[in-house]
């Protein structure tokens, strides 16, 4: 059991560390090679960040765990509006200017929606569920790329690689930082895996609890220095930009995996439970970026209140895994 723990939290460390090195690796690679600041922010940049859940997902379905898969993905969307942006907000209010990102968050309404639609009448997911969310992730990506260069928006991309890319590293030592990166992810990944199936088997939790809490807070961590970053810069576009593209890569690029790797049932809390919180803290997201009254301002407040839904959420699912163990 110890050993379980231990390899969680270096797991969980190593992940971090790789996921800063991969971005900042790979993002001087691009540069170097004179890739423009909006591609290398749609793709490496958004990819990158979204990188942990994508391989702890990936490794945890190919390994039949499709609880832990769906639960990281869920949690991490989550934990990203009621951890991440309640604590932003209570350390500085976060605007909420830009007309893009006003644009981008009923989409995110929508495609939340509609994933949860793709399993809420049968409780299944498949791999056309599966293809039809990655469908999703590349008419998202073509909208992005459409409107960036229609409006002229790529000052924003060139203000993010500011914040992820301070100084373009020489061309070896971008490749060293890229390798170094992928190997800790690929093996803090299968690491993370293992570790939370052994801890969720000792105290006969499903895997789904351990992916909702521990995991999807764990593979959350870079889009928390990132977000703190950028509100701290007085960039808050970037740090609400950061927590709508991630939480769009987790529902079309992570949450699709358990369907084409291992489609199989999904668990009736996931549904009942787990979809309509995520879907919540969505919409109370949604009505804060519109309130008229702070002018799109998310206050101290209602980052305090967001972050003690999270906790409360968190409390939750640890109660009715208790009681079922």
């Amino acid at each position: 059991m110890w050993g379980s723990m231990v390899g969680l939290l270096a797991g969980l460390l190593i992940l971090i560390f790789s996921a800063d090195r991969f971005i900042t690796g790979s993002a001087s690679i691009a540069r170097n090679f004179a890739v423009s600041p909006l591609l290398i922010g749609l793709t490496i940049v958004g990819f990158g960040t979204s990188a942990p859940e994508i391989l702890v997902s990936g490794f945890a379905s190919w390994q039949g765990n499709s609880g832990l898969a769906i639960g990281n993905a869920l949690g991490s969307n989550i934990a990203n509006i009621g951890l991440i942006l309640g604590c932003t907000a209570v350390i500085a209010p976060v605007a909420v200017q830009s007309k893009m990102l006003k644009r981008e968050l009923p989409i995110l309404l929508a495609t939340s929606i509609a994933c949860y639609l793709l399993v809420a009448d049968n409780y299944y997911l498949g791999v056309a569920d599966g293809l039809a969310m990655l469908a999703g992730l590349l008419v998202f990506l073509s909208w992005l790329v459409h409107t960036a260069v229609r409006e002229r928006q790529m000052d924003s991309y060139s203000k993010a690689l500011e914040i992820y890319l301070p100084e373009i590293l020489p061309k070896f030592q971008a490749w060293l930082f890229f390798a170094i990166g992928l190997t800790g992810l690929l093996f803090s990944s299968r690491l993370l895996v293992w570790s939370a199936v052994r801890i969720a088997n000792h105290f006969g939790v499903s895997d789904l609890v351990i992916g909702l809490t521990i995991v999807a807070l764990g593979t959350s961590l870079p889009e928390l220095a990132a977000t703190l970053s950028s509100v701290l810069k007085k960039e808050d576009d970037l740090a609400l930009g950061n927590i709508i593209g991630s939480n769009m890569y987790n529902l079309l690029a992570v949450y699709p995996l358990p369907g084409l790797i291992a489609p199989g049932a999904v668990l009736d809390s996931v549904v009942d439970r787990d979809f309509p919180v995520m879907l919540a803290f969505t919409v109370a997201l949604f009505i804060m970026a519109y309130s008229r009254k702070k002018k799109g301002k998310i206050c101290r407040l209602e980052g305090g209140l967001l972050l003690l839904t999270y906790i409360g959420y968190q409390w939750l699912v640890y109660h009715k895994a208790m009681e079922f163990a």
